[in-house]
């Protein structure tokens, strides 16, 4: 296939893909994991992608690929103490999360718009919250304020949803104003591909 041939919302979509995972290493870095390093696009590109790609596959294999690629950048060069060999522990139910982020995208945002999409990066933001953390807690990963793994019991779990509050929030925020940017500019593409034509 040349490039000649290659559909101009595809090349879009694709953009829009290596962005927010260039965005999320970029807000990654951060030493102190901090909870604005949660404000990355990585929710709204899964839920993005599940909506977008005409291909199911795509919408699956373009948004965890970029998050594979990324988590891989930041855990190698930004943060090896956490590292757990490649990625770090309790990665499978992170990417479980987005998983059930672009399935949301494929069923709930069949048209963009407002509410669709309001609805959507609410709903990605609260399956990342429950579907992550309950990883975080399950991998033992490390208790940010003991420094020890959490507890396999119920001060454990919930202490590590409590402390996932923040990160939450700024997933939320960084949810609605990314999807806003991505469905709002590829609208504006695809308008722009149509009266071209």
């Amino acid at each position: 296939m040349s490039l000649k041939n290659l559909n101009p919302r595809f090349g879009v979509l694709l953009l829009f893909i290596l962005a927010a995972g260039v965005i999320r290493v970029l807000l990654g870095a951060d030493a102190n994991m901090s909870p604005i390093a949660m404000f990355t696009p990585v929710g709204a590109m899964a839920l993005f992608g599940g909506a977008s790609f005409s291909q199911k596959w795509k919408s699956y294999a373009f948004p965890l690929l970029a998050l594979f690629i990324s988590d891989i950048i930041l855990m190698q060069f930004f943060h090896k103490q956490y590292a757990d060999g490649l990625l770090y522990k309790g990665w499978i139910w992170n990417y479980a999360s987005f998983v059930l982020i672009v399935l949301l995208g494929q069923l709930m945002i069949k048209k963009a718009s407002v509410v669709n999409i309001l609805m959507g990066s609410a709903g990605a933001a609260l399956i990342h919250f429950l579907v992550s953390n309950f990883g975080v807690w399950i991998s033992g990963s490390t208790n940010l304020l003991t420094g020890l793994p959490y507890t396999k019991d119920l001060a454990g779990f919930s202490s590590c949803y409590i402390q996932a509050i923040p990160y939450m929030w700024y997933t939320l925020v960084g949810n609605l104003i990314y999807s806003t940017i991505f469905f709002g500019s590829f609208e504006v593409v695809k308008r722009r591909l149509r009266f071209a034509q």
